[in-house]
């Protein structure tokens, strides 16, 4: 391509590349232009503007007297040449484009020119806006998601929870039906997909073991196990309990992630997902049993979690106990205590403690640990808090807050959003319940988006969520008895009499399909066939 009267010598590789060289009259003086591109469509763009240019204008010869001075102004010229490359089929985008890019050009070198190799680098994003990926080809970086919450629709009305729980002392909550206040906009079965808000940290473990660093791999492993307790901080709603049957799925090719969960069974209630990423699979069940002790709940989750790797290496573990103090009287808060052990099956295992918050706790929220090998030679250290930030320090350490000059950051949480509402959900947790444009058509008719009285509470009508939540309860005590008439998950079976519930697949290929043949309408009205068929012995 021409710049301003120097001649461009540019071979198939310098496109590949993403660099041209441009001399002048001197062989000895170069300048090169980088350009990038993030796809082929667009470096195909680029390489057709540039050859036309090249091809159609003619070239001005730089000569060594030094009171030439390059024109800055092009007009002229570049009419002839939009003209020309116009009539030659050139479309008129890249025809602008490729104006642009030499008037930058011009005003680059508006300075005295010098034998140095110069070099400049252009974002073909920047010139080339027609270029952008269609919603089917979104990158990472164009896919936009909600910053916030719709507005409430209606003035909020409270409750009295002591009022609603005080004869439950003792009792498994999960059988007790609060109104719908007490809940957050989302269902468990996406509170399970924000685990892997910080997935990242998986991509970097895999990354760590291929180049075959299993320590800085189990690191990783680690503070991922500990990330997903950062969004539980001022949470004190509780999710919606799902319906036997519905569902999640959660598409996120921004973090190279997709997930998807199901409630596959109601008596004792189990939730089960499977998650995807670069380089690894995430799976488990899990069941919460609840026990209400007047000023607190405690939740302790029963099922496994398991992170493999695309080279095999295998990691599980199961989470620690979470309590809500304080329902009565004084500030709520949740605290998450007990050990974690997260178990490899090659070299390495991780132990982490979550030390219980005393009443006169000045630093709350801790979490200390260790990597040990098989021969229980510990490696290194780990320590920081669940809703802040992990770090380690290599081998056997004491760590006090002097270390920290040591310590290496293994992860740190998000900032909260600039939106907050009452939920306090973080800036991920917004996204989840988003029925993003075009989405609805594509879901299964179980999906938890669909669900009326979760929809109704998000946009604030707070009475038609509580006469749906009403709805939707009456159908869901008849669920044990359909899973006493031989009702099966659509996506899920256990992996043995006692084991984990795992993916069977065909999901994503049946959305592909458009095809929910099969699924039921469980957030619909309660039809006479399900009622006859759980009446009968």
């Amino acid at each position: 391509m021409p710049l301003d009267g120097r001649h461009v010598e540019a071979s198939p590789e310098s496109y590949t590349n993403g660099r041209i060289t441009a001399k002048d009259g001197d062989p000895d003086a170069t300048k090169t232009l980088h350009l990038r591109t993030s796809s082929k469509k667009e470096r195909a763009a680029w390489i057709e503007a540039l050859a036309s240019t090249k091809n159609l204008l003619s070239l001005r010869q730089f000569n060594d007297k030094p009171s030439i001075v390059v024109p800055t102004d092009v007009s002229l010229p570049n009419e002839r040449l939009k003209k020309r490359l116009l009539e030659e089929g050139t479309s008129e985008v890249l025809v602008k484009n490729s104006e642009q890019i030499m008037l930058l050009e011009k005003a680059a070198n508006s300075i005295e020119y010098s034998d140095d190799e110069e070099i400049y680098f252009f974002d073909t994003q920047d010139c080339f806006h027609e270029l952008k990926t269609q919603p089917d080809e979104m990158t990472a970086c164009e896919i936009e998601r909600r910053k916030k919450l719709p507005d409430p629709a209606e003035k909020e009305k409270g409750a009295s929870l002591w009022s609603l729980i005080k004869d439950n002392v003792g009792k498994d909550l999960t059988h007790v039906c609060l109104p719908v206040y007490f809940n957050e906009p989302i269902s468990s079965l996406q509170k399970c997909f924000e685990d892997l808000e910080y997935s990242y940290l998986l991509d970097q473990a895999y990354h760590y073991g291929k180049e075959g660093n299993s320590l800085q791999r189990i690191l990783k492993v680690a503070a991922f196990a500990v990330s997903g307790y950062a969004s539980s901080e001022g949470r004190h709603c509780k999710p919606f309990n799902p319906l036997l049957g519905e569902t999640y799925e959660a598409d996120y090719p921004e973090k190279g992630v997709r997930f998807f969960s199901e409630k596959v069974s109601h008596h004792p209630t189990l939730i089960a997902c499977h998650s995807e990423g670069r380089g690894w699979k995430f799976w488990g069940d899990s069941n919460i049993r609840t026990k209400f002790w007047g000023r607190s709940i405690q939740l302790d989750p029963v099922g496994v979690l398991t992170l493999e790797f695309d080279d095999g290496e295998v990691f599980k573990w199961s989470k620690v106990t979470t309590s809500i103090y304080n329902l009565i009287l004084g500030k709520i808060y949740c605290d998450h205590h007990g050990t974690m052990h997260i178990r490899g099956n090659r070299e390495y295992s991780c132990q982490l403690k979550f030390k219980e918050q005393s009443f006169l706790e000045r630093n709350p929220h801790q979490v200390h640990g260790f990597v040990e090998d098989v021969s229980r030679k510990k490696h290194a250290t780990l320590f920081g808090k669940w809703d802040e930030s992990m770090y380690y320090i290599n081998g056997d350490a004491n760590v006090k807050p002097k270390d920290m000059s040591d310590a290496n950051l293994l992860w740190k949480r998000s900032m909260p959003p600039s939106n907050l509402t009452r939920y306090n959900l973080t800036s991920f947790a917004i996204t989840l319940n988003e029925l993003t444009p075009g989405l609805q058509e594509k879901l299964p008719p179980t999906d938890s988006r669909l669900r009326p009285d979760q929809r109704h509470l998000e946009n604030g009508e707070y009475d038609m969520a509580n006469a749906e939540k009403l709805r939707l309860e009456t159908r869901q005590r008849m669920s044990r008895k359909l899973q006493e008439n031989g009702w099966k998950p659509g996506w899920f079976q256990k992996d043995s009499e006692n084991g984990t519930y795992r993916y069977v697949g065909g999901y994503w290929e049946k959305r592909q399909e458009h095809c929910w043949d099969g699924c039921p309408n469980i957030f619909g009205e309660l039809s006479q066939d399900i009622h006859d068929s759980t009446s009968r012995p």
